[in-house]
């Protein structure tokens, strides 16, 4: 099967075949051209043959392609995600890692992949405190760093699951981004704010600044944006397969940043170089794994068991939930019953998951009705729980409702992209994928086009409790602990909703909030999206949208003790909570697609054959 250029709507077809405006880098700011128009977008999309939901509309209508040519929902999703390696550059790509989460329609199963990034072996439980203190080295020194790339499990995620459910090769589904990269995408205002955001540290880097500030300057909206670095790379990682960056020459391209971070002449940053050898590379392994199972109003959510916390935290907030009656009746104790909810499963979250590799994490215990239940205990409906609450014991659940002082959850950053697909045989896929926080660690592998992470900054720097031990302490070949939570919903045995978001520690209450508003408080799944977010995680005071600080629950909940704040905009352009794709199989038969309608500058929702 040929993938071929995907079909869209004359305009966009003739604003392709206009001349490129620039190419990365280039000697001068390109200027907009008023001819020069992108996909079209929409946030909700019902039809049938299949869907793709993300964030941008390149990168959907790549998977889209993939599903019009008789790929499966496995192969529209590595599609879909290669694009996004290109068009959302800054959140995700081949320099980072992620979660993939696969219904299979023929077995009923659902299974998953952790592609999470890992330490590399040199990396020790003090590698982030600085030697001549013993204190944690300053936060933005580490993320700004090589010590904080991991080992990059993105390309081995989309082999392993090509090999094990796709039907195509991985250079057919790397075609669609490569031309995207080679032909280039339009600048929108969402891509020039995040760019602005990270512009000081961009320069910092010659690579970074060459690529993502052409002509030395922020890319102008409206103008193409070139990325032949990047071009050439997939076209090498078509031909050779993922073995070029494990063992060949884009590894060592890769391992050569890292230890020599290609620091711009004049910075005055203080760049450390990274650990990571060539080994390291080679030594990486995708992770094919049972998913975390926990059931809610007789419907089985199934989601990512650790490394990630996603999977145990919103399943042990949502047996918590089921001990209460959530109802649209009671807006406010509903959301009063969420937020607390979160807040408990945040604080056992923080005290045992990490790496099982390396931790003894009681996975099964934490997501036990019976701990749920003892952990319930402490709420009540007309007052508040002091934050930081402590953490219970799963494995001894009769004392889960002693009240006591536990730990906030340590920084984890927010930016990450998801995308959901789904096939005409009724395979769905819901996959998140990062570089973390927004631009990653801001180095470029240069002559290679993409972005490192910063994920090892996910890892505590230190202990958080003096005698309580750290699951998520650095450590040779260690997965740092992840809040990733792409969920796939089922009723009877067949799939209802697929969902997930990036946002750091908020994905978990993303997912989390969207879900309850769903199937508590009647929205649609639309309505469910584009709701009001405010985010608890055992904190003091709970992160809100500005849509919710003005609105009338946010009065009634202050009555009863809580307190908010505006959600942070340290890493992002807008005080905005998560970004949500998701899919809803509907009873008709149809699939209902859905994406974020202005949050990111609004995400785009397809499906094969739209409905009228």
């Amino acid at each position: 099967m040929v993938v071929r250029r995907a079909v869209v709507a004359a305009a966009s077809a003739a604003a392709l075949a206009v001349p490129l405006l620039i190419s990365a880098p280039s000697s001068a700011s390109p200027a907009p051209d008023a001819g020069l128009q992108p996909p079209p977008k929409q946030p909700v999309a019902v039809g049938s043959g299949g869907a793709v939901s993300s964030v941008n509309p390149y990168a959907s209508r790549a998977g889209l392609d993939v599903l019009r040519h008789g790929g499966n929902a496995v192969d529209a999703a590595v599609a879909t995600a290669a694009a996004l390696g290109v068009v959302e550059p800054y959140s995700a790509g081949i320099g980072g890692g992620g979660y993939f989460v696969y219904y299979n329609a023929r077995t009923g199963k659902v299974s998953t992949i952790d592609g999470r990034e890992t330490a590399p072996a040199g990396m020790r439980s003090d590698s982030f405190l600085d030697p001549a203190t013993g204190k944690p080295i300053p936060f933005d020194e580490a993320v700004n760093s090589g010590l904080s790339v991991g080992v990059p499990g993105t390309p081995a995620t989309w082999q392993k699951a090509l090999d094990e459910w796709g039907t195509v090769s991985l250079a057919k589904a790397l075609r669609p981004a490569t031309r995207i990269a080679d032909d280039g995408f339009v600048v929108n205002g969402e891509f020039r704010a995040q760019t602005r955001l990270n512009e000081a540290r961009f320069r910092d880097f010659t690579s970074t600044a060459e690529l993502f500030l052409p002509g030395g300057e922020l890319p102008v909206v409206g103008s193409r944006f070139r990325n032949p670095d990047l071009a050439r790379t997939y076209r090498e990682l078509a031909r050779k397969g993922v073995g070029a960056l494990y063992h060949g020459d884009i590894g060592l391209d890769v391992v050569k940043a890292v230890q020599h971070p290609p620091v711009a002449p004049g910075s005055h940053r203080a760049v450390r170089p990274g650990l990571m050898e060539r080994g390291d590379l080679a030594r990486y392994d995708a992770l094919g794994q049972a998913p975390t199972h926990a059931t809610y109003h007789g419907l089985d959510l199934y989601s990512m068991a650790p490394s990630s916390s996603g999977g145990t935290t919103v399943g042990e907030a949502l047996n918590i939930l089921e001990n209460f009656d959530l109802s649209s009746a009671d807006r406010v104790q509903a959301l009063h019953h969420y937020l607390e909810a979160s807040r408990l499963a945040f604080a056992d979250r923080n005290r045992w998951v990490g790496d099982p590799a390396f931790s003894d994490v009681p996975t099964q215990e934490l997501l036990s009705q019976e701990f749920a239940k003892d952990r319930a205990c402490l709420i009540r409906s007309d007052a508040v729980l002091d934050s930081p609450v402590a953490p219970g014991d799963p494995r001894h659940p009769g004392a889960a409702c002693t009240r006591g002082n536990g730990s906030e959850e340590p920084y984890e950053g927010t930016s990450t992209t998801h995308l959901v697909t789904a096939d005409r045989w009724g395979n769905v896929v819901s996959y998140t994928l990062t570089i973390e926080q927004t631009g990653g660690s801001a180095i470029t592998v240069p002559g290679r086009g993409f972005l490192l992470n910063n994920e090892l900054t996910d890892f505590s720097f230190s202990p958080v409790t003096a005698g309580v031990p750290d699951p998520n302490l650095p450590g040779p070949g260690k997965r740092p602990r992840s809040s990733m939570s792409p969920t796939i919903v089922l009723h009877d045995g067949k799939p209802m909703i697929a969902l997930g978001s990036p946002g750091g520690a908020t994905i978990i209450t993303t997912v989390l909030q969207t879900l309850v508003n769903r199937l508590d408080l009647g929205m649609t799944l639309p309505e469910a999206v584009d709701a009001p977010r405010i985010s608890q995680r055992n904190r003091t005071a709970t992160e809100a949208e500005p849509a919710f600080l003005d609105s009338p629950e946010r009065t009634a909940l202050e009555r009863l003790g809580h307190r908010f704040v505006p959600a942070p905009t340290t890493f992002t352009p807008s005080p905005e909570i998560g970004a949500v794709a998701a899919l809803e199989f509907r009873p008709d038969g149809k699939i209902e697609a859905v994406a974020e309608p202005k949050r990111r500058g609004g995400g785009s929702a397809m499906v094969l054959h739209e409905a009228r």
